[in-house]
């Protein structure tokens, strides 16, 4: 749930709706879920040697601190250049490849991989790299059906502040956890 929550709003949520308006939905799924995969088994990894490095109380509260981070991160917004939508849209050649390799770059230092390696922290790596491969395929696959239903009239705002609110929450329940 956190994962899909980090993705709402995100750069690569933006990028799926662009290479929804010019390609069908399925490469583009198949694209995102490759790139996710592999971003997250990484994710993963780190989290879970960081996990068994660390005392529970210190890893609960630098999570909170992380989602309370998450939240900032969130309201700033994310949005595609000139320069990566028309990349996104121009692209003919196969669309699997190109969304994969698109997702796999964007994915890098995101936010949806830093919170995927808070929870591996805390939780098992193959539950926390399922969850969170499907949070953001489910994410990002709200996204092209909405792309491709609403085109250009979304709600970004709602979006983003709904995400925000929710990574708030997550912050404080980890920080109060942690303390008491």
């Amino acid at each position: 749930m956190a994962i899909f929550v980090a993705e709402l709003g995100d750069k690569s949520q933006l990028m799926a709706m662009t290479f929804a308006t010019r390609f069908k939905a399925w490469p583009v799924l198949a694209g995102i879920t490759i790139a996710t995969t592999v971003v997250h088994l990484f994710s993963v990894a780190i989290g879970g040697l960081i996990g068994d490095a660390l005392p529970t109380t210190a890893i609960s509260i630098v999570a909170g601190i992380a989602f309370l981070g998450f939240a900032v991160w969130t309201l700033r917004g994310d949005e595609l250049s000139e320069e990566e939508s028309k990349k996104a849209q121009r692209t003919t050649r196969n669309a699997i490849i190109a969304v994969t390799v698109a997702f796999f770059l964007s994915e890098l230092g995101d936010k949806t991989m830093l919170a995927t390696i808070v929870l591996a922290t805390q939780h098992g790596w193959v539950g926390t790299w399922i969850g969170s491969t499907v949070g953001m395929v489910a994410a990002d696959a709200l996204a092209i059906v909405v792309g491709r239903m609403l085109g250009k009239h979304l709600p970004e705002k709602v979006i983003r502040y709904g995400a925000a609110a929710a990574f708030a929450v997550f912050g404080v329940v980890l920080l109060v956890d942690a303390i008491w």
